[in-house]
């Protein structure tokens, strides 16, 4: 996750310490720790916390921010409120719906992301293999055909681990960019930079990885390439600070 400097910048230096604590151990050391609960539930749980305890104030406002750059929906905020009424209060859900409705006010109202196929749902088979939050669409049936298609979205930021898509024999996979741009990159190869439009054809047996670029959602069609023994090997996640070098 980006890293916290709210404390520093506004309390440095009437408290420091409280700077520190806030942005190297809340932030540095609870929030960072996304193998244990990811970005996007962390906002979830601090939102309904917020509204439990009644606070309303520029707090909550940069929370939901947050929650709308973890993937947090327009329609999920919604529905997180209207349950956390019946817990928190009524005239709670009121307050948090007037600072959810500023937040998430450059909204359609239906999710664009995900091309013409949209998103589908959030990828949580497979959560495990990636850092941050990503959606799955598939667009056959797995056995209807020898060839399996399925819609991914990433969320900014979000990246899968290092894998590869074992087979004796042919085997691999093939991405056909429909939205946003994102990377794709072989072990021992330079990352190269996809665009919507772009096609990559990953043979079997290599290493790889491929995700969303940082400040864009990133949508491909991902063609499972027909071979004997098929299996995806996956591997260690790509660091930040690998990542954060593109």
């Amino acid at each position: 996750m980006k890293k916290q400097t709210a404390g520093r910048d506004r309390l440095g230096e009437f408290a420091p310490k409280f700077a520190e604590l806030n942005d190297d151990v809340l932030f540095g050391q609870v929030w960072s720790r996304e193998d244990k609960l990811s970005l996007r539930d962390r906002s979830l749980v601090t939102i309904c916390v917020f509204m439990g305890k009644g606070l309303f104030d520029s707090s909550l406002k940069a929370h939901m921010t947050n929650a709308k750059n973890n993937g947090i929906t327009k329609e999920e905020i919604a529905e997180i409120i209207t349950h956390a009424a019946f817990y928190a209060g009524w005239p709670n859900a009121w307050a948090a719906f007037n600072i959810a409705k500023e937040v998430y006010a450059d909204d359609s109202a239906c999710e664009t992301h995900g091309g013409m196929f949209g998103m589908g749902e959030p990828n949580v088979n497979f959560a495990e293999y990636f850092i941050g939050n990503s959606y799955l669409k598939p667009l056959t049936k797995q056995g209807e055909s020898t060839v399996f298609l399925a819609n991914v979205t990433f969320e900014p930021a979000c990246r899968n681990n290092w894998h590869i898509h074992r087979a004796a024999n042919g085997g691999g996979q093939i991405l056909i960019c429909v939205e946003g741009e994102g990377w794709y990159c072989e072990e021992g190869k330079e990352p190269q930079s996809l665009k919507e439009g772009d096609v990559v054809v990953i043979p079997a047996n290599v290493k790889h990885w491929h995700g969303a670029k940082k400040d864009c959602w990133f949508s491909y069609i991902a063609v499972e390439v027909p071979g004997e023994n098929c299996s995806t090997e996956w591997c260690e996640p790509v660091s930040d600070e690998e990542y954060d070098k593109l």
